[in-house]
């Protein structure tokens, strides 16, 4: 490390798991972007992780460090955040530490940022036990009040932080995800056919990606499409792509009550590579989750140039904006009138697309890092 520079540390676990979903990706992306941003070379950054090796570490993060960077393998089997890195805060403090997964560290440096992505513990306690949602709203609270600073990922957040726990607005920082480069039209048509036929389908289709779980309303929208079979000859078919959640079994009963196994498909984990294919080739993007502190993948299918249908719910109109359909979320007659006219008017489709290629490109992960670097070194 070199010893002349300010340090800035960050607890990189979760951008080292092997199957990344939102928040991991968040952290991986980030690190990639201060990494490459001119000013941070100005700093030393110091990566805390709670893995075997620096090696290992490396190789998990899948991209290179500069020289002014080094890795802190900490290995620790239970309650590293709380145990194993406040020992190492106690002991060997950075003058900054960043934490860009929820949970501050008990002892930790008196500069100290925390993202925090979301609050869905509070709207939907159902979908943890008892002691997890105790365990998040003590650990939530406790890393919002004893940060120095918090980064909440959209203005939802931080209206559900200062509302739910009276955190300061003034030391929150809405700071916006990126999209990532590797999402892009793609425009083999072959790749599209065989991939989609890989996972169930054929056009034309349309897809969501998010875990299967009720906040993402998913009951909704098989009625929509139960109502989009009644009215037209041929509906295309839906394919909902994500790991299995909770009540997952509850939705399975809703397609089959319906007769419906004909019309939407079920693909579990997608590779990463598969992705971009998939929101190519999908007539439209369906999102109508009832809550999400961000929403990744509508930015992922605008950047594929795929028209979005999402919810006019929590974050996600400051995601979309006016480059997708923004729907009431409990209303599946307004969501497969949106599907009919996405199928019938081509100028729609193709301004829908447009549109959501250039609002994607707003969101980037250099300046995503740039506006996070400002809050690590801000001295206030």
């Amino acid at each position: 490390m070199n010893s002349g520079l300010p340090t800035i540390g960050i607890d990189a676990s979760r951008a080292l798991v092997a199957k990344r979903t939102g928040t991991e990706h968040y952290s991986a992306n980030l690190i990639r972007a201060l990494a490459n941003l001119p000013e941070a070379q100005r700093y030393s950054f110091v990566l805390y992780a709670n893995i075997d090796s620096e090696a290992e570490a490396r190789e998990k993060l899948g991209f290179d460090l500069p020289p002014s960077w080094r890795i802190r393998a900490i290995p620790f089997s239970r309650l590293w955040t709380h145990l194993r890195l406040s020992w190492e805060m106690a002991t060997r403090s950075p003058g900054v530490l960043f934490v860009p997964s929820h949970v501050v560290p008990l002892w930790h440096p008196r500069r100290t940022v925390v993202t925090i992505h979301d609050l869905g513990y509070l709207r939907y306690p159902q979908a943890h036990t008892r002691l997890s949602r105790l365990y998040l709203h003590l650990s939530t609270i406790f890393s919002a009040r004893a940060a120095r600073q918090v980064i909440a990922i959209s203005e939802a957040t931080r209206r559900d932080l200062v509302t739910n726990y009276k955190i300061n607005p003034r030391k929150i920082k809405v700071v916006y995800h990126g999209r990532d480069p590797g999402f892009a039209p793609v425009l083999d048509g072959v790749r599209i056919e065989e991939t989609a036929a890989r996972y169930g389908v054929s056009k034309p289709y349309c897809l969501h990606v998010g875990t299967l779980q009720p906040r993402k309303n998913l009951d909704m929208l098989v009625e929509a499409w139960s109502r989009l079979r009644e009215k037209m000859e041929r509906p295309p078919q839906l394919l909902l792509a994500g790991k299995r959640g909770w009540l997952y079994d509850s939705l399975i009963r809703a397609v089959e009550s319906r007769s419906m196994g004909d019309l939407i498909k079920f693909a579990d984990y997608v590779e990463q590579g598969d992705l971009p294919v998939l929101y190519s080739g999908a007539l439209a993007f369906t999102f109508p989750s009832l809550y999400e502190g961000f929403g990744l993948p509508p930015l992922e299918a605008m950047s594929c140039g795929t028209p979005v249908l999402a919810s006019s719910a929590s974050s996600l109109p400051e995601v979309v904006g006016d480059a997708g359909l923004l729907l009431d979320p409990q209303d599946p007659g307004a969501w497969s009138d949106a599907v009919q006219r996405i199928m019938e008017e081509g100028e729609l489709r193709q301004r829908l697309s447009r549109k959501g290629l250039e609002r994607a490109a707003l969101f980037t992960w250099e300046r995503c890092a740039r506006e996070t670097l400002d809050v690590l070194r801000d001295r206030g």
